[in-house]
């Protein structure tokens, strides 16, 4: 049976997921070290901690994969409006905040808003199953860490 503390501390590495908030790669750094300080005191923690680390570094690589296709989206109404001459006289420089595509600069915004929420309500929910002593598995995790 789990006590009252594990249960507290398995809480306290999942919410450590919001650090990225507060200072670049806190999401990762924060449960990293909450996980390697106690992994050795149960073997629920350990599993927690592996599970939040895991999950922080696969939403990590998913932001960057996601970002990676916006930008050329991006450079491209960057630099939509440059004519075929060799002098740039008549370049304009127009950032198209309102552009039809799914990958507009709002839409882009709109949908890593839309991921931020889920990850957001997981974190909760795994912290929230862990505080009453469940195993809880984040979806879409990639075990980098077993």
């Amino acid at each position: 049976m789990k006590t009252n503390t594990e249960n507290t501390n398995a809480f306290l590495i999942h919410i450590c997921g919001f650090a990225g908030y507060l200072y670049p790669f806190g999401s990762i750094i924060t449960p990293l070290i909450a996980w390697q300080t106690l992994k050795n005191k149960s073997e629920f923690l350990d599993e927690q901690g592996k599970e939040a680390v895991n999950f922080n570094i696969s939403f990590a690589l998913y932001k960057l994969i996601l970002s990676s296709f916006y930008v050329p989206f991006a450079l491209g109404t960057f630099f939509k409006n440059i004519n075929n001459n060799s002098s740039f006289e008549w370049f304009e420089f127009n950032f198209d905040l309102y552009s039809n595509s799914l990958f507009g600069f709002l839409g882009f915004g709109s949908v890593m808003g839309i991921i931020m929420i889920i990850r957001a309500v997981l974190i909760i929910m795994a912290a929230l199953k862990a505080k009453e002593g469940e195993n809880y598995k984040y979806p879409l995790t990639i075990k980098f860490i077993k």
